[in-house]
């Protein structure tokens, strides 16, 4: 009979120590981030949009979450990133592919010679749309914009705590940088024929 009494106890310990706490990928966080990074780096025609104003439940107003008090704490709460593309890596990319974009990429997009590829990158699709003296600048243009844009994919991942993210973060920036492109751009479908918006 003795052994038996002691099992609830075991088993609340045993209950406490094995919480789990599940890291979820932010996507729509990720989505807001890649937002502001892309029409930084594209620059003209941004639209100045208002931050939101969220609601902070009264100010003062105190949550108290009755299972934290006694060590159990919600694994949701705790596994929710806040996507940071604030650190100083990241802002001398994102200066370095400003400067560029406008320097030296904005007229090929211009012109239909360079589009967005589906795996965030840049692409020269019509070379034949650059004058002869400028395609070799072009093509160094896009290869270090392609370095950069690598960089920047990892460096956000690796920011906020989680490398494994690298391959999402790129997906949801070669998404922006689509839905950011202007209107007679180019870029590619998922299936990788070239469209343009």
């Amino acid at each position: 009979m003795r052994r038996w009494m002691g099992m609830p106890i075991a088993a609340a310990l045993a209950l406490t120590a094995c919480v789990t706490i599940n890291v979820y990928f932010p996507a729509a966080e990720a989505k807001e981030a890649a937002k502001e990074f892309v029409e930084k780096v594209i620059g003209d025609e941004i639209k100045e949009q208002q931050p939101e104003a969220k609601p902070d439940g009264g100010g003062m107003a105190m949550r108290i979450d009755w299972l934290s008090l006694v060590g159990i704490s919600s694994a949701y709460a705790q596994g929710q990133p806040d996507i940071t593309i604030k650190t100083p890596a990241i802002q001398a990319i994102q200066a370095r592919m400003a400067a560029r974009f406008d320097s030296a990429l904005r007229a090929g997009f211009d012109s239909g010679a360079l589009g967005f590829g589906r795996d965030g990158l840049v692409v020269v699709r019509d070379p034949a749309k650059l004058a002869l003296k400028d395609r070799v600048s072009a093509q160094q243009a896009v290869a270090d914009d392609n370095r950069d844009r690598k960089a920047v994919y990892k460096e956000v991942a690796v920011a906020n705590g989680h490398p494994e993210w690298e391959a999402q973060i790129r997906g949801v920036f070669a998404k922006q940088w689509v839905d950011s492109a202007r209107s007679g751009w180019w870029y590619q479908d998922a299936s990788g024929g070239w469209k343009q918006k």
